[in-house]
């Protein structure tokens, strides 16, 4: 198989490279083949602007959306977009590894998915009518592929549990998990967490490495978040709501998986 680690990191020598280079060893042991998009290593450029389209014309305004819509469908995206969504397309399975800044992803990843996540690639795909509002959340164009998360938290796992100051993890991870990988169709995994990465010891970092070599090797069988599909019945459409029957008086994050 073909995976994919989009990394964002800027220590070579940090816990997360290390991490990064023994998933990589881990999986093409496994014989797989392993491509990895080092985003500090590639100077990513985060900011999307107008230089992302190269037919955009300097006397009109910029518009993100449109002007990602006429690059991905006339072939002018530049070349660093082009080339990662290739990997995505080439890739059967994707792992994003970062360490949680700020109960988020860092910047330079946030504007990968940004620039390369483009109008007619990642959103906007499909019948949008009063029956089906386009090919998204579990449908669309990554659909047949999985992804994980790898995450490091320089918390404690309390502090990220269900009663936890930080909130739950999984509530911390939802925009991502959901949005950023099931919205575009990725079947995703349950994320690996690292926590207290500031306590990291060779006999734990050895412990680390093993759960996580363990989840590398069940890439393939690990269940998916049942996350609820958009156009299979669960939600009112156009208004993207959940059913009134389903979960009555339920809110949050986790009424849009099934549990």
């Amino acid at each position: 198989m073909n995976v994919l680690i989009v990394y964002a990191h800027p220590e070579p020598t940090s816990l997360n490279g290390a991490l990064k280079d023994f998933s990589v060893k881990r999986l093409e042991d496994a014989g797989h083949t392993v491509r990895v998009s080092d985003l500090y290593a590639m100077k990513w450029k985060a900011p999307v602007d107008a230089s992302d389209n190269t037919d955009h014309q300097p006397e009109t305004a910029f518009h993100a959306s449109l002007d990602s819509k006429h690059a991905y469908a006339n072939g002018t995206q530049s070349d660093d977009i082009a080339a990662e969504q290739e990997k995505l397309k080439w890739a059967d399975a994707v792992i994003l590894q970062f360490p949680l800044w700020w109960f988020s992803m860092p910047a330079i990843l946030k504007g990968w998915v940004d620039r390369v996540y483009a109008y007619g690639f990642a959103y906007g795909v499909g019948e949008h009518s009063d029956e089906r509002w386009g090919d998204r959340y579990g449908e669309g164009s990554m659909a047949g592929k999985r992804a994980m998360l790898v995450v490091t938290t320089g918390g404690w796992d309390t502090h990220y549990g269900p009663r936890g100051i930080n909130g739950p993890i999984d509530d911390i991870l939802f925009p991502i998990n959901h949005g950023v990988l099931f919205y575009p169709g990725f079947d995703v995994l349950p994320p690996f967490v690292v926590h207290r990465t500031s306590k990291m010891d060779e006999a734990r970092f050895a412990q680390t490495s093993d759960a996580l070599g363990r989840r590398l090797d069940e890439l393939w069988s690990t269940r998916p978040i049942p996350y609820r599909r958009q156009n299979a019945g669960d939600y009112v459409i156009p208004e993207g709501t959940l059913r009134e029957d389903i979960l009555p008086g339920r809110t949050g994050t986790a009424v849009h998986a099934v549990m």
